[in-house]
């Protein structure tokens, strides 16, 4: 399942983000528009960097391990 997947790659991303004291959570999986809410935590959730990290690392990795599924990623 699409959900199962998401939220394998990621536990995968974490360590990254835990690395420099953050964190990120899956929330949810809108199918009707393809969109993966997820919610930064640490010292992502107030860094002026969380939305490039967002678009450029997470949205990224997503769209291309999913491109038929993912065509955005959202922070909530």
């Amino acid at each position: 399942m699409i959900i199962t997947d998401i939220k394998d790659v990621i536990e995968q991303i974490r360590p990254f983000l835990q690395r420099d004291g953050g964190d990120i959570e899956y929330v949810d999986y809108i199918e009707k528009s393809k969109i993966v809410q997820v919610r930064l935590l640490g010292h992502c959730a107030g860094c002026p960097g969380a939305q490039m990290t967002l678009k450029n690392i997470v949205e990224t990795i997503l769209k291309d391990a999913f491109p038929e599924h993912v065509n955005a990623v959202e922070g909530v």
